[in-house]
């Protein structure tokens, strides 16, 4: 195994704390407990103008550094433009330091949505790869990008990416509270349960849930007014069988303003589905999705919310938002950082998840945080 250090910008400090204190609990790595943490291992200064400067507080010449990083709402409470800044400043000076691999661990990807070409504009996520290879990180681990093309901008001679499919933990999750085991699998889920896309474009990712629980699918379809932002003209609703006393799971990689969901549940409710969740990996939840998400709570159009934590939740927020059930996702990086630092496979990591399999296993049960 090679020698491995952990450590964070400001923004995911106590996310990489969490992550440190799994890993430790591995087998073959509680002894290099010691070494492995360094989570407090850069100093940032910051100047009068804005400006700042990344320090690396004690060596780290030949070792691989796992860099926790994210550029969205952060506990540090610090901008995206900062947090970025900050990330690269970090690349640098551990390159510097003379380490002699930089992964970089950013469990969700702020940019990711910035990842087409058009007409005299820019590609966020292509500037954010190309920085962050440039300067010498020779390998990205993120959860659930936003698309599967977003992967071919990184030259695999120069920095290779890891895409892990955050939804599998969802998909464990749901087994976890609501099914508890194969009988109610098969009674309740599979005839009584649908899952449903936010629009044509989510289609595959709902359809993975349908398929891993054997349940239905609906697609939504959306027109939008591209004559104003963020506005959706109407929706189609697309279902083999009746919504009627259906409960459904409405399936996103991400919630930022909730516009797109508050419209889909709207168009829903006349179709009289039993109950309505959501379920989405990257909570980002900018303003004003808290106020809609709350709203359609208190209107009864909204039962559960679930979450990871791959964006900072404060601990305040399901006070906010009610019903709001956030899932760590600590474990599954540690597995991760596990699998990259032995050598061996993430195969397990990345298959495709059934809910009768895993309700079968003996396989330990993940706990929410």
């Amino acid at each position: 195994m090679q020698e491995f250090v952990i450590t964070a910008t400001r923004s995911t400090r106590e996310y990489a704390s969490r992550v440190v204190k799994h890993i430790t609990q591995l087998p073959g790595f509680t002894e290099a407990a010691a070494t492995i943490n360094g989570v407090d291992l850069l100093h940032i200064d910051c100047f009068a103008d804005g400006e700042l400067e990344v320090v690396v507080k004690s060596s780290i010449r030949g070792k691989t550094v796992i860099l926790f990083t994210g550029c969205s709402r952060n506990e540090a409470n610090i901008s995206v433009t900062e947090a970025q800044i900050e990330l690269f400043h970090a690349v640098d000076a551990m390159k510097r330091s003379q380490a002699e691999k930089i992964i970089v661990f950013e469990p969700f990807v702020s940019c990711s949505r910035s990842d087409r070409t058009n007409h005299r504009g820019s590609v966020g996520l292509w500037v954010h790869f190309r920085t962050l290879s440039g300067l010498g990180a020779q390998q990205i681990v993120t959860y659930q990008l936003h698309s599967d093309k977003s992967k071919s901008m990184l030259d695999p001679t120069c920095c290779v990416i890891d895409d892990i499919p955050a939804l599998n933990l969802l998909k464990r999750c749901l087994c976890d509270a609501y099914i508890h085991d194969y009988e109610t699998l098969t009674r309740e889920v599979r005839p009584n349960w649908a899952f449903c896309s936010v629009d044509a474009g989510g289609e595959k990712l709902a359809r993975g849930f349908a398929n891993a629980f054997g349940a239905n699918l609906v697609v939504a379809h959306k027109q939008r007014d591209y004559s104003t932002v963020n506005k959706i003209e109407s929706i189609n609703i697309l279902s083999a069988v009746p919504i009627e006393g259906k409960v459904l799971w409405i399936v996103d990689d991400m919630i930022d303003t909730a516009g797109s969901v508050e419209s889909l549940i709207r168009a829903l409710e006349p179709l009289k589905p039993v109950e309505i969740n959501i379920i989405a990996v990257h909570p980002i939840l900018s303003p004003p999705a808290s106020r809609r998400l709350q709203q359609l709570s208190e209107e009864g159009l909204l039962r559960h919310i679930m979450v990871t934590d791959t964006v900072y939740c404060p601990a305040s927020l399901p006070e906010i938002i009610p019903n709001l059930e956030v899932v760590s996702s600590a474990e599954l990086s540690a597995d991760v950082i596990g699998a990259i630092v032995s050598h061996s496979s993430m195969e397990k990591l990345l298959e495709v998840f059934d809910a009768e399999t895993y309700l079968k296993s003996e396989e330990p049960r993940r706990n929410k945080q």
